[in-house]
């Protein structure tokens, strides 16, 4: 009984993470059925690209990859040897910088992809910002190319 409530941490953090943290999903208020329930599918989607964003993304950021199965569920959870040392040296053994889930977020979001003029013509070219690596790193956990232009 103490595990499964303390297994409903997992449900509150994922509607913590649809209403402020990461999604950012703000109240709508609909009148019909089919609405409400397309809302609720797009939060539920969005949520589920989420949980699989943290799981690709963990090397990149904090969370604990191997977290120890305590054999009291009672006891207060602890963090795995790996977590401890990710957490004290903050760097990884490259040298980069270990983010937060959300931290990673606002570092992918300085990749920009600008539309550069040249003087005297119509023409625009896009350009796209020189990626850091962990911006590259993130891009390759999730088997995904940098894409120059959106589609």
């Amino acid at each position: 009984m103490v595990t499964a409530y303390k297994n409903l941490k997992h449900v509150e953090r994922d509607f913590r993470h649809i209403k402020a943290d990461d999604l950012d999903l703000r109240p709508v208020f609909h009148r019909l059925e089919e609405r409400v329930k397309a809302h609720v599918l797009t939060c539920m989607l969005a949520c589920y690209l989420t949980w699989h964003l943290r799981r690709a993304w963990a090397p990149l950021t904090f969370t604990d990859e191997d977290p120890p199965v305590p054999g009291n569920p009672v006891t207060p959870a602890r963090r795995s040897p790996a977590a401890q040392a990710t957490a004290s040296y903050q760097r990884d053994q490259a040298g980069q910088r270990y983010r937060s889930f959300r931290g990673l977020l606002e570092h992918l979001a300085t990749l920009t992809r600008n539309q550069v003029r040249f003087a005297g013509t119509r023409a625009t070219v896009p350009m796209l910002a020189e990626p850091t690596s962990a911006q590259r790193d993130a891009f390759s956990l999730i088997g995904a190319p940098i894409p120059l232009t959106l589609k």
